[in-house]
């Protein structure tokens, strides 16, 4: 594994608590439409930043983005999350090659999709994790 592990959304959450960062890899549209995750009660924002741009276009800057946005302490733990658990893969994988502790949240924010292709069978979403609908 080129990235620190994987972990549940549970997990994700208890990492969050001890003060790691959640950096959410979704796509602007994603954020706005199907809600974000609420990490208020932790010590720490999440970091907003898209790996794919609109049209599945890779993010180039992704990285760069990543350096201005996270903090610079370097003992900081950043967990990546997506919709499903792939993009956040790559994006750890990214990270921890420009030097970051990274860690990808297992089912992403919505979970794998039920056999109606309805995204209701796991993930942060539907774990009961704090989430809010939209980026306001």
């Amino acid at each position: 594994m080129s990235y620190a592990g994987d972990l549940t959304p549970q997990d994700a959450w208890a990492k969050l608590q001890e003060g790691a960062i959640l950096v959410d890899v979704r796509t602007e549209g994603e954020w706005a439409h199907i809600g974000i995750p609420d990490t208020k009660a932790t010590e720490n924002d999440p970091l907003f930043i898209q790996w794919n741009l609109a049209g599945g276009i890779p993010n180039s800057r992704f990285i760069e983005d990543l350096q201005q946005q996270a903090p610079e302490d370097d003992g900081v733990e950043l967990v990546f999350l997506c919709r499903s658990g792939q993009r956040s893969i790559s994006a750890a994988i990214a990270a921890t090659q420009a030097g970051f502790t990274a860690y990808n949240v297992l089912e992403g924010f919505e979970g794998e999709p039920d056999r109606y292709g309805e995204r209701t069978v796991n993930g942060w979403k539907n774990r009961g994790l704090p989430t809010n609908l939209g980026t306001e």
